[in-house]
């Protein structure tokens, strides 16, 4: 079996032409750049603590500015589009009015659904109404592949939906694992993975079978990194030369100071660059 090492080295450059010399360069241009942020919130409703849900709509359309400026190839939202209403027909007009503002990004945009997404609706109600697939999903961009996980699951495999869930009970089902091994087994390239649960080593917001996905991200040699929302705070752990990087919520605090978004830099090398905004912390993750 090739190794992670050779096999990230061999595709990356191949698919870019550069040599490890341009891509060394910290100026160096990116092969792929990718939007990402997470932990919106939005909902018509008082703040509650740290939590500003009607701001988000102006959080968020200064990142739409800013990624259509920058103009990234897509843009990912990690999870808790939306907050939770008291109603069905509240948690949709919601839904419909972030959705507005972001379908005025000019590139293709995707979604990572969290808990709060599905905490009134079903999962099919919150793709009605976006442009979401409505679970897990993979895709290529850019000569990598993109998986968007979905562990928005109850340990008995039920999807999560009208508040018949615990947040802490948080699972990738058998049939997701089982489909996860195989998108790995058939991309021809680095692998990038999308989740909003973490997938590393924390206890309180992580999914619950975590260590499961990891063996598989692992044994695939395959995988850059796994960006992730859910705890809204900056993080970052390095398990088995993976990065698992947690971004910042952009519901937490008031004003535009406290927003958080990203631009996350693919390079020739594997390397990665997050150029943070706001509250979102600039990282470098090297290749291992």
């Amino acid at each position: 079996m090739i190794s992670r090492r050779a096999f990230l080295k061999q595709s990356t450059l191949c698919l870019a032409g550069f040599s490890s010399l341009q891509a060394a360069d910290a100026n160096a241009q990116p092969l792929l750049r990718v939007g990402l942020m997470t932990d919106l919130h939005y909902a018509d409703k008082q703040p509650t603590k740290t939590r500003y849900y009607r701001e988000a709509l102006t959080k968020l359309d200064e990142a739409v500015e800013v990624m259509n400026r920058e103009k990234p190839a897509l843009v990912v939202e990690l999870g808790d589009f939306i907050d939770q209403a008291d109603s069905v027909e509240t948690e949709i007009e919601w839904l419909r009015t972030m959705e507005s503002r972001f379908a005025r990004l000019s590139m293709p945009r995707h979604y990572v659904l969290g808990n709060h997404c599905v905490g009134t609706l079903t999962k099919e109600e919150f793709a009605a109404n976006t442009k979401a697939s409505g679970s897990f999903e993979s895709f290529e961009a850019g000569g990598l592949t993109f998986v968007i996980l979905d562990a928005c699951f109850r340990s008995d495999g039920t999807p999560y939906s009208r508040k018949n869930f615990d947040w802490k009970d948080t699972h990738v089902p058998k049939a997701e694992l089982s489909w996860l091994e195989t998108q790995l087994g058939q991309a021809s390239g680095p692998v990038i993975v999308l989740a909003h649960q973490r997938l590393d080593a924390d206890k309180a917001h992580a999914v619950q079978n975590a260590a499961e996905v990891r063996s598989l991200l692992e044994k695939s040699g395959k995988v850059l990194a796994v960006f992730q929302g859910h705890s809204h705070k900056n993080d970052y752990q390095q398990i088995a030369s993976i990065h698992y990087t947690t971004l910042v919520a952009m519901v937490e605090g008031s004003g535009a100071d406290n927003n958080g978004y990203t631009l996350l830099d693919v390079l020739a090398d594997g390397s990665l660059r997050l150029n943070g905004f706001r509250k979102q912390m600039n990282r470098s993750l090297n290749h291992a």
